[in-house]
């Protein structure tokens, strides 16, 4: 259309919808109706279709996006009338919907410039219909505005709608001359009068997007817009949601000042909200193809006789620069994937999310891991605990044009990937109370300025710091982090990472340093490359977008249960350590069991496999014992330790056979 016709293309809108959207139509009609609160009714317009089917108002509506919506909602109601007049009788009552709205879906489109990032947003982009996605930070409160109202002229007293400039404060723009064109001749009234009682009202909230992490380059500062919801779309998301928005980019003019400079800042004014769901949080924006899925399962098939080596190969591919230290990856990993959580009859969640603390001299790699873990999980906050207060970890109140709102925290932010926090120990006596309902009930109760709700933090908390002082192997986990026992019992991986003197182990590592910098090495080579590592058997490690979408496969496809041998096991390790004297009292609570069922099932997740079975479980008891000061099982071990080796499987079976040897006494069903 080279000429936009507001009546041929309601027309053509119309006879688009009855033609390939009947069905919608008709559900439209039989919904019921609130008289005593009017709802708002949407009908969900795929661009995609539109596009494929009828270019023309596709290309229309991306041209002139305001005026477009409008006669998409009045092709709406003409369909309506179309179609309510062309029932059957014996068809169900329908109800005429007068309160209507097109909702288009922009979302995974092939045009990158109808998709810029909230940082691109540019002057050339005010007026077009975008699509951007991010996380709500801010929301404010549901307010009233009046949309428009009726006007009479005091000379012909032709009646007129004038619709309300929102963005401009509710302001009316009244026309010049008077619009009747009644008896074919212009009206030359000057002077209007607002018609009583003809106002219409609406609701509207305002909120604030930032752009995601994971579109940020390194360095850059995250931004943010201010979005601008209407009617049916207020109310339906809160801090720390993740949203695809489609709106129309308009100025906004700030109010005019003496001697201020005059600023217009950019507002979208919605058209579409999508508020990712839980498991779409959880899973990540990866495009799995079918490809990528028969690969993994070809994997797996490849090495089903030596399972472990092909585990061993997939951790080698973690934080690769890093030699050995195939505890850690582990734990990474494990963290990563996560548990199954799940929510019984009575509504009581218990969560699937691993939190990771590690505790280590300087130079032993900790915040190498932490990078590499903030690469592959599909969204990941970052912050320091000396600089972060407790309204920074998870809610402040901002006052905003007079009004309190709340600003999510770090903790909110991510919710459904990981909160990543270095110094983990600088955090304040006072502040760490406010994150220990935060890691275990995955909530966040706030109460501020009047402002009182409850807000998510599904997130797996990733804890970095130094020992206070020299770790002291015989003291207690609690006098060597000054951590308290509570805030450690929620964490269900507590790996140490001690700078010990190893002639040995000191070789390889300066070996395989100095290797990555000799003339045409790689720098992220593994220890695969000098022959500890299997890698090299089953084939090239694996880059970070093949992890990232492993990860992402294995928590979308598997939701192990346990077998009846592993519960055995872990019931058996459990009654073990609470008999134990040597174990701290605050780590053998019933959250040390919840968390060896979480490390089972994110390892049968990373084996591949629908089920946890006993090894997992094994591999949970081995990481357990392993953040324990005192194991009473496998004895000292160091979480520094190379942990590949040419018999890795081998291995592994002799350590799983220990540990039923040493729970036969206490549980004498498991057999070994």
């Amino acid at each position: 259309m080279s000429e936009f016709d507001p009546h041929a293309y309601v027309a053509a809108l119309t006879k688009y919808l009855l033609s390939h959207q009947f069905r919608e139509i008709e559900r439209l009609l039989g919904k019921e109706e609130n008289d005593d609160r009017p709802h708002h009714f949407p009908i969900h317009i795929n661009f995609t279709d539109l596009h494929s089917k009828q270019p023309e108002l596709a290309n229309q509506l991306l041209s002139t996006p305001r005026p477009a919506l409008t006669c998409f909602d009045r092709a709406i109601l003409q369909s309506q009338e179309i179609f309510m007049k062309s029932r059957k009788a014996s068809q169900p009552k329908l109800i005429f919907k007068r309160l209507v709205h097109a909702r288009v879906d922009l979302h995974r489109l092939p045009f990158s410039e109808l998709s810029p990032t909230i940082g691109q947003l540019r002057c050339v982009h005010v007026g077009k219909l975008l699509h951007i996605s991010g996380t709500i930070i801010r929301t404010g409160l549901v307010k009233m505005a009046e949309a428009g109202r009726e006007y009479t002229c005091a000379k012909c007293k032709h009646r007129f709608f004038v619709a309300a400039d929102l963005l401009q404060g509710g302001d009316f723009h009244l026309p010049s001359d008077c619009p009747s064109t009644a008896q074919g001749s212009l009206c030359p009234g000057v002077s209007f009068r607002p018609v009583p009682e003809s106002n219409v009202f609406h609701d509207y909230q305002e909120l604030k997007v930032q752009e995601s992490a994971h579109a940020l380059q390194v360095g850059s500062v995250p931004r943010s817009v201010t979005v601008l919801v209407e009617d049916d779309l207020v109310d339906l998301c809160q801090a720390g949601d993740s949203v695809c928005i489609t709106g129309i980019l308009e100025p906004r003019w700030r109010p005019f000042r003496p001697e201020v400079f005059i600023e217009v800042e950019h507002v979208l004014r919605a058209n579409r909200i999508h508020v990712k769901s839980d498991a779409q949080k959880l899973s990540g924006t990866v495009e799995l193809s079918s490809e990528l899925r028969s690969e993994f399962e070809a994997f797996w098939a490849a090495n089903s006789a030596q399972p472990i080596r092909a585990r061993n190969h997939i951790l080698s591919s973690i934080c690769p620069q890093i030699y050995g230290l195939g505890l850690v990856k582990l734990a990474v990993a494990l963290m990563l994937i996560g548990g199954v959580s799940r929510t019984d009859p009575q509504g009581t969640r218990t969560r699937g999310q691993v939190h990771l603390l590690l505790v280590g001299d300087p130079g032993t790699g900790k915040s190498q891991f932490m990078r590499y873990a903030t690469k592959l999980a599909n969204r990941a906050v970052v912050t320091t605990g000396r600089g972060s207060s407790s309204a920074g970890l998870t809610a402040a109140a901002v006052k905003d044009n007079g009004e309190w709102t709340l600003e999510a925290g770090a903790l909110v932010l991510a919710d459904g990937g990981i909160c990543c926090i270095d110094e983990f120990d600088g955090i304040s006596d006072g502040d760490r109370a406010v994150i220990l309902e935060a890691m275990e009930q995955q909530t966040i109760s706030v109460a501020k300025a009047g402002l009182v709700t409850t807000l998510h933090t599904r997130t797996s908390v990733l804890g970095i710091m130094n020992p206070k002082g020299t770790f002291d192997r015989t003291a207690s986990l609690a006098v060597n982090t000054s951590l308290s026992g509570p805030l450690l019992s929620r964490f269900d991986m507590i790996l140490v990472m001690l700078d010990t003197k190893d002639a040995a182990w000191d070789q390889v590592v300066s070996s395989h340093i100095l290797d990555s910098h000799s003339g045409g090495g790689d720098p992220v080579r593994d220890s695969a490359a000098r022959g500890a590592a299997v890698s090299g058997a089953v084939g090239p490690l694996w880059d970070i977008d093949k992890l990232r979408a492993y990860v992402q496969l294995v928590k979308e496809t598997f939701e192990p249960s346990l077998t009846s041998d592993a519960e055995q096991l872990l019931s058996a390790y459990y009654t073990l350590q609470r008999r134990s004297a040597g174990y701290a009292n605050a780590r053998t609570t019933i959250r040390l069991l919840e968390s060896l069922v979480r490390m089972t099932q994110a390892h049968a997740r990373l084996m591949f496999r629908p089920q946890a079975t006993r090894a997992d479980a094994a591999t949970a008891v081995i990481i357990m014992e392993a953040s324990s000061t005192s194991s009473p099982i496998l004895g000292a071990m160091n979480a520094m330790d190379a942990f590949f080796g040419d018999e890795a499987d081998q291995d592994f079976h002799k350590q799983e056979q220990l540990i039923l040897q040493q729970l036969s006494g206490v549980r004498d069903e498991i057999r070994y």
